[in-house]
């Protein structure tokens, strides 16, 4: 009985957007190329795609032999654990696509392997050849196979972080959600590793494309998240929260985050701006809305850390008064701070609550997040699985841009984490 190899893939510019298959038989035991499949099929997603990319390389292989025994190939793995049986399917457009695809076969005949991208090269570019074709480009022209919301480029299994713009996190001595942060030095700082050297730039300009969707699952929502610029406390290092004095932005705070909207503004991608209601927050979402041409919406689950007792004082004064309850504070996510101000816990509730309803209602879209530090930091820290205790291993300065894309699968992938370079 003679064995084929059948690869497929294809892709959309746009998700949905134009689209595109490619798919190849092979000789399983030569290697020998037996036939190719491609087509442009106008628009759909990425999963439509490929989809149609295995069913014209599993009909290839049958006019060849139906006799065959076949192995597919593909690197999406949705597609591979659908077929495979383990996945349900459950999207209307491609639950006939598998039905078509199953029935080409006898059961039995075809098996699936799932594969890295990199080995699947023949069919990508296949499908990236019918996309420039259907889209009147000359052929190897387009951006490649931008599965990821149109970047081209693929999530890593463990993303890329932060520009090292800051130093090496603020420590329990710097307090984990006051305006008590370090200035920033040079460093990694975020308590995640970046490389060195031409690794570590190449890291940097992965991150700042800002979230791109993996194959399977389509668009993520991405959360860019901000915060506010410098305020009077900022350089005095003083635990400013939500129950203190709300201050607003100083000149230097302002001018911050005019340079944040111009960069922001290049890159064009935000499509809503939310922010904290402390002034401070208002003031700099306020700037940078105005720049992308953007309402501002406000989420109280955005605010700051009430710091009870502490609010206006700095670090080593809270110290000195309280000993006791700032020992338990660094050292138990469910202490407050003295005077009934919030735990990390409580804290961390109704920032994931916010959250949740953020992806909710701006499903697929990239959302500005203007906030402070406990609230981002908690909102890095829950898409990392971290413990409380990270919270005090990160850096986060005055005007600083981190990113986190959320799946459909529930899943988050950092993306950038303390990214100062706007300021420069």
């Amino acid at each position: 009985m003679r064995e084929f190899i059948v690869e497929a893939d294809g892709g959309s510019r746009g998700n949905p957007g134009p689209a595109g298959y490619g798919s190849v038989v092979c000789d399983a035991v030569t290697g020998q190329t037996l036939a190719e499949r491609a087509e442009f099929i106008g628009t759909a997603t990425n999963n439509v795609a490929e989809y149609r990319g295995l069913l014209a390389g599993l009909r290839a292989a049958h006019e060849l032999d139906p006799t065959a025994r076949v192995h597919v190939r593909m690197d999406s793995k949705l597609v591979v654990e659908q077929m495979s049986g383990r996945w349900k399917i459950k999207h209307p457009d491609m639950r006939p696509l598998a039905m078509e695809s199953a029935a080409v076969f006898p059961a039995g005949q075809v098996t699936y392997e799932w594969i890295p991208r990199e080995r699947n090269k023949h069919a990508d570019r296949l499908a990236n050849e019918a996309m420039d074709a259907g889209t009147g480009k000359p052929a190897g022209t387009g951006a490649g196979r931008p599965k990821f919301g149109g970047t081209g480029g693929r999530r890593p299994a463990v993303s890329s972080v932060a520009e090292p713009s800051a130093g090496a996190g603020a420590g329990a001595g710097a307090g984990a959600g006051a305006e008590v942060e370090p200035s920033a030095r040079t460093g990694a700082g975020s308590g995640v590793g970046t490389g060195a050297g031409a690794r570590a730039d190449a890291d940097v300009r992965a991150a700042r494309h800002v979230a791109s969707a993996p194959p399977d699952l389509g668009t993520p929502t991405t959360l860019v998240l901000l915060r506010h610029g410098e305020t009077p406390h900022t350089p005095l290092k003083r635990f400013s929260g939500s129950g203190g004095d709300d201050p607003a932005l100083s000149d230097v705070g302002r001018r911050q985050a005019g340079l944040v909207a111009g960069a922001l503004a290049a890159r064009g991608t935000i499509r809503a701006v939310v922010s904290s209601p402390l002034a401070r927050c208002r003031e700099t979402a306020g700037i940078v809305a105005a720049r992308l041409g953007l309402e501002v919406s406000v989420e109280e689950g955005l605010r700051e850390t009430d710091f009870g007792a502490w609010e206006g004082l700095t670090f080593g004064e809270v110290q000195a008064r309280h000993p006791e309850d700032m020992n338990a504070w660094l050292s138990d996510p469910e202490a407050g701070p003295s005077g009934g101000g919030e735990s990390f816990a409580a804290v961390a509730e109704r920032v994931a609550t916010t959250r949740d309803r953020l992806l909710a209602a701006h499903a697929g879209r990239t959302v500005l997040v203007v906030s402070h530090v406990t609230p981002i930091k908690t909102l890095v820290r829950l898409a990392l699985g971290a413990p409380a205790q990270a919270l005090f291993r990160m850096e986060l300065s005055a005007a600083s841009l981190s990113v986190v894309a959320y799946y459909a699968d529930g899943n988050a992938t950092l993306r950038l984490l303390n990214d100062t370079s706007p300021l420069r």
